[in-house]
């Protein structure tokens, strides 16, 4: 069932687990409903991410329309989620769109300004009754060698404090060393700035850039006030895997749909095993 994320991601916060949110590769129907298939047959909720830079090819109302059509043919909370919306009229578009979350990341912005964008998005939001997560501390991006050119993510408690003086988004994401893609060796994340941000605030948190990362650093996230964690390369490349093995192994005779339905198959196992780390499942 089509929901907002706000009382999810509150509950998962007060109770020591996250909600996975998947990116979705711009609509694709196969990754969409395994993931709808995966929190249903694990009682978990769940949310479908979506970069604008991913419905390029199908279209941000493409996206829309696959995500109501199959999370309404589940039982269990899905949210449909605006991920690293990068500008207020990018927002203000998925709200019209139907989306029943949105990130604004104003975190290349100075403070002032973050806070100056964050709020207008609030303000926007509240009339949908659309929850908002924001961002401070730049989130890196690796090439494609997994190495880092500039890390400048690591966010100040300080920093945070201030930000939240100036505005009050529904969840925050905090730059601890994370980063999109593939880590080169072990990701340097530093909880201790989570551990910091918690003696003066218990708004949600939200970890970005979870692929890679070891299981304990994320369980640990997560007793750390983490209430959501964002996978995307991880999905991404086992879906173009598990597409390729069928399209080699498969007696599919030229049919689409089996290979997208060994696929869909093969990829509901795998995000079973985010929600069994975020902790979610039994919770919907």
């Amino acid at each position: 069932m089509l929901v907002t994320n706000k009382e999810n991601i509150e509950h998962a916060s007060r109770n020591g687990y996250a909600i996975p949110a998947i990116n979705t590769q711009g609509g694709n129907y196969d990754i969409i409903w395994a993931i709808c298939r995966a929190a249903e047959e694990m009682n978990s909720p769940i949310i479908l991410a979506h970069y604008v830079s991913t419905g390029a090819y199908s279209g941000n109302d493409w996206f829309v329309e696959v995500s109501k059509w199959c999370a309404n043919k589940v039982k269990v909370p899905v949210s449909i989620h605006l991920d690293h919306g990068d500008s207020y009229e990018i927002c203000k578009e998925a709200l019209n769109l139907g989306f029943t979350s949105v990130m604004i990341d104003g975190s290349t912005r100075p403070i002032e300004e973050n806070a100056e964008i964050t709020n207008k998005v609030i303000t926007e939001a509240k009339k949908y009754g659309v929850m908002v997560e924001a961002e401070i501390g730049e989130l890196v991006r690796l090439d494609e060698d997994g190495a880092v050119t500039e890390n400048k993510n690591i966010a100040n408690p300080e920093d945070v404090r201030k930000f939240l003086s100036l505005c009050n988004p529904d969840s925050l994401a905090i730059g601890i060393g994370n980063a999109h893609g593939y880590y080169k060796g072990e990701p340097d994340i530093k909880l201790e700035v989570l551990k910091a941000v918690r003696e003066f605030t218990d708004i949600p948190l939200v970890l970005h850039g979870c692929t890679g990362m070891s299981q304990e650093v994320i369980k640990e996230a997560i007793s750390l006030g983490v209430s959501k964690i964002n996978f995307g390369t991880e999905i991404r490349y086992k879906y173009v895997e598990h597409y390729s093995y069928g399209l080699e192994h498969l007696n599919h005779q030229g049919h689409s749909w089996k290979l997208s339905q060994f696929a869909n198959d093969r990829l509901t196992e795998d995000i079973k095993d985010i929600i069994r780390l975020a902790g979610s499942d039994g919770k919907a």
